[in-house]
């Protein structure tokens, strides 16, 4: 637990600790006051990612959901560079980083390792998770061979994108899952180009297509919904899958005070619907999402989101009201399409 900072003794931080050989499953928290509660966490005070950046939230609830021995693993990224800058490190349970494209496959192999462990009766736990956290660029492009293997191979591992929709560490580059007319410096915004021209991949409808035991996705502004469906991807045997959206502040061009609200907004104007799938159940709408799909009255324009963002600004001119409108209609057809899948959507 931590203790009081005096001028005698430096702040202290609780770490993972765990007696091997005890059959231990930690609790899974349901409400704020459990939540604040919290000491034992994965990220450590002291990191050096940007005020407002969200992917250190998603972390943070996310090892609130871990449910005993944990092993992370991250690729090259903004969360890995900057929670491991030697000699110093942010992280309270045993981290691995390797490189941009192989983050997947570094986890298969400490799944294999385990799998050895426990046939030869070394392994001093009843079970050990692996969870990677991984940004947009290592998921999307780079390390997507890497994951695409993992999951066809069935190894037992959560792999949580944490999604801020461009290459934030190396300058503000597209990637592919940056949106449709978002800026960035790859895509500027001018006479002959308003940004990005591609919508962003359905990474989540892809892992679906490989037929994994859980797919879902979630947002920090979310935080019950998201914790859920880490812990459910944890206890599933076998691959799991977790799109969660994490703003930019830098990127985006958000205020840093509204980093939690523009996801809010994300889901709101169904820009990025909550769901989760598994083979036995197909789709399901959830939280925000589920409400939505039962009061459409609820659902907000996508104006709302995008006036936020800086990297917007330019649909917002009276001369790009058609950009908006294409927009508007891409999200609208992405969210009917949802409703048609989900079992538990009104009829």
């Amino acid at each position: 637990m931590s203790t009081q900072p005096t001028s005698k003794a430096p702040l202290q931080y609780s770490v993972w600790v765990f007696e091997p050989g005890k059959k231990e499953t930690l609790p899974l928290v349901f409400n704020l006051r459990q939540l604040a509660e919290q000491k034992r966490s994965a990220i450590l005070p002291g990191h050096r990612m940007c005020a407002g950046c969200t992917a250190p939230i998603v972390v943070k609830l996310a090892s609130f959901a871990f449910r005993g021995p944990t092993i992370v693993v991250s690729p090259t990224g903004c969360l890995e560079v900057s929670t491991s800058i030697y000699p110093w490190t942010s992280w309270a349970v045993p981290w691995i980083h390797n490189a941009f494209e192989n983050a997947a496959a570094t986890a298969s192999g400490i799944y294999a390792a385990i799998n050895a462990l426990k046939k030869t009766g070394r392994l001093k736990y009843d079970h050990v998770d692996i969870v990677v956290f991984a940004g947009d660029g290592g998921t999307y492009d780079i390390g997507f061979q890497a994951l695409s293997g993992m999951a066809e191979r069935g190894d037992d591992v959560l792999y949580i994108l944490y999604d801020n929709e461009a290459y934030m560490n190396t300058g503000i580059q597209r990637s592919g899952g940056t949106p449709r007319f978002a800026w960035t410096t790859t895509t500027p915004v001018g006479s002959v180009l308003q940004g990005k021209i591609q919508h962003k991949k359905p990474i989540a409808e892809i892992m679906v297509a490989h037929k994994i035991p859980y797919v879902a996705t979630g947002t920090p502004a979310h935080w019950l919904d998201f914790m859920k469906k880490v812990r459910k991807g944890i206890e599933v045997n076998g691959p799991a899958f977790i799109h969660a959206l994490a703003s930019c502040d830098r990127g985006w061009r958000v205020e840093e005070h509204l980093a939690v609200e523009v996801l809010r907004r994300a889901v709101d104007t169904c820009y990025f619907p909550l769901w989760e799938w598994s083979p036995e159940t197909g789709y399901l709408l959830t939280d925000r999402s589920l409400v939505i799909a039962r009061n459409p009255p609820l659902k907000q324009p996508i104006e709302k989101f995008l006036e936020l963002q800086g990297r917007f600004r330019h649909l917002l001119k009276p001369e790009n009201r058609e950009l908006v409108k294409q927009l508007q209609e891409y999200v609208d057809a992405v969210w009917e399409d949802l409703l048609r899948r989900a079992s538990n959507a009104p009829r």
